[in-house]
């Protein structure tokens, strides 16, 4: 292995994936690390209890909460990180998200760049995920000049009724834009040749079929596919970044490699391995110039962890769901206060609603029932799911210095207090109250098992805010090119940056800033 290059990434998701595809253009050395292997294409990527109630793919560690409990962190080390086991919905924050947002508990805080800078970028990264969606039907959609690059997945029966009702309500049901690679023919079946098919296990597993857009089929394999000056280095953990002795660059990446310790060289070093491993990284990497961790002069390293209050629940339809590729829908009539959603009686901002993968036996049976069915003397899990319609819920949280993560006694701890839980709880108050008038009985089944065990601590999905930017360096780890404060070439490009999170998956910022942040590297490079 060359023990120099001009750039080394650390991670191989959405973030460290989107920089060497980027950057492998340029023609200099790229070294892409992953603690990871591939994931292993096998039968057990579709099996239910396999993936959710074993934790198949989920990383083999053990953490700490607040409380001194122990509980397995929701990751996954492999190539394509994270976006392995994702749910392929790929939204743009709205306009609005990168201002102040006032919460019942707080302020979510401006953001330093604003939309305007982003858009360009989202378009570019929507066109490389191959997303699929419709402009113009959410009425909460940032401005977009360009179209998408592929049609919407068409929503099939059910859920077109249902969208037909909750548009009969003067709602406004769009559909999601998706980073599912389904090539439709006139009626919305899969074709011969599809990378995906329309099936139940898309949200949350990893695709059987290469089927998702995820980091490694959209960015990783094709870029080491047509530029041999770019370099992947799998199983291999960095432990810490060395400074050089002014603490003002990156002189070596610390990796261990089946045991052995290697120092890798890069000209410029990217750090991408998730909001909370990045966070533990620069924490782990602290000297006599960086006594706290690399770039802590401002003490926020780990800190303001956000991740979303996510919850997902299944509703019964009166009539049976069919659905096999559920995940289509999405509403935000509730996404704002009152004063910009006329629709959201609350005077605060709840959130989105989306529709997530189709519901089995075996997940309910796993979830365990409500009460009042325990009594049934056949538990009726299959009719269940004959009848269920699953949603997704997405209200946003707010950073707060006190959620973070850090090390005691080298042990990792995640300290986590809920912020924001009125607005979702109008959120799923709302959802309640529009299923009733979409032949859906209005009671709503929480599915816990779904978002990972040990929810909601346990729960990592949707990570960010662990390093967040900003133009002051007293009060941010980053700077508003994602470059570390005070460290020529550093730069990070997970969800670590965000100062606030709005309430839609983060994953397409990540991709964008991304880009954003490589057009800023290749200029130097």
């Amino acid at each position: 292995m060359n023990d120099r290059y001009d750039v080394v990434i650390v991670g191989a998701g959405p973030g460290g994936g989107t920089m060497a595809w980027r950057l492998a253009q340029t023609g200099k050395r790229v070294l892409l690390v992953e603690r990871g292997d591939y994931l292993k294409r096998e039968r057990e990527n579709w099996d239910t209890e396999e993936v959710f109630a074993k934790g198949r793919y989920q990383a083999q560690e053990t953490w700490v909460s607040s409380s001194g409990e122990s509980f397995r962190p929701g990751l996954h080390y492999f190539v394509g990180g994270n976006s392995k086991v994702y749910g392929g919905v790929l939204l743009r924050l709205r306009t609005e998200d990168f201002d102040e947002v006032a919460h019942p508990d707080g302020v979510a805080p401006e953001w330093p760049v604003k939309y305007d800078t982003f858009e360009p970028y989202y378009q570019a990264a929507e066109e490389l995920f191959e997303v699929r969606g419709q402009r113009g039907e959410d009425p909460t959609e940032p401005p977009s000049p360009k179209p998408y690059k592929h049609p919407a997945i068409r929503h099939e029966p059910r859920i077109q009724q249902l969208a037909d009702d909750w548009a009969r309500e003067g709602l406004h049901p769009f559909h999601l834009p998706m980073g599912a690679l389904l090539d439709q023919d006139e009626t919305g079946a899969a074709t011969p040749h599809s990378p995906l098919l329309r099936c139940d296990p898309f949200d949350g597993y990893p695709s059987l079929t290469n089927g998702k857009s995820d980091s490694q089929v959209i960015c990783v394999d094709p870029a080491l596919r047509d530029h041999p000056n770019l370099t992947l280095l799998k199983n291999a953990y960095v432990e810490r970044l060395v400074t050089n002795a002014a603490g003002t660059s990156i002189a070596g990446v610390e990796t261990v490699i089946e045991g052995r310790t290697h120092t890798i060289r890069g000209d410029i070093v990217v750090v991408a391995c998730g909001a909370l491993s990045s966070a533990l990284l620069f924490l782990r990497s602290g000297n006599d110039r960086h006594p706290d961790g690399l770039a802590n002069r401002s003490g926020q390293v780990g800190r303001n962890y956000m991740r979303h209050n996510n919850a997902t629940v299944l509703a019964i339809s009166r009539d049976p769901n069919p659905t096999e590729f559920q995940k289509t829908l999405g509403l935000n009539d509730f996404y704002h206060a009152h004063a910009t959603s006329p629709l959201n009686p609350f005077e605060y901002p709840l959130g989105h609603i989306q529709m997530v993968g189709k519901s089995d036996g075996t997940q309910i049976e796993a979830e365990g029932l409500p009460g009042f069915l325990q009594w049934l003397p056949e538990k009726p899990f299959d009719w269940i799911a004959r009848h269920s319609i699953d949603f997704w819920l997405t209200s946003e949280d707010l950073p707060k210095a006190e959620n973070r993560i850090f090390y005691r006694n080298n042990q990792v701890h995640l300290d986590l207090t809920q912020t924001n839980l009125e607005g979702a709880r109008g959120l799923r108050e709302m959802l309640r109250q529009i299923c009733d008038k979409a032949a859906i009985h209005p009671h709503l089944m929480d599915r816990t098992l779904y978002l990972g065990k040990d929810t909601p601590i346990g729960g990592t999905a949707h990570q960010a805010g662990t390093l967040r930017f900003g133009a002051d360096p007293a009060t941010s780890v980053l700077d508003l090119e994602c470059r570390a404060h005070g460290i020529d070439n550093l730069y990070v490009t997970d969800a670590s940056f965000f100062p606030s999170i709005g309430a839609v998956n983060p994953t397409l910022t990540i991709i964008a800033n991304a880009l954003r942040v490589a057009d800023r590297i290749a200029e130097r490079l």
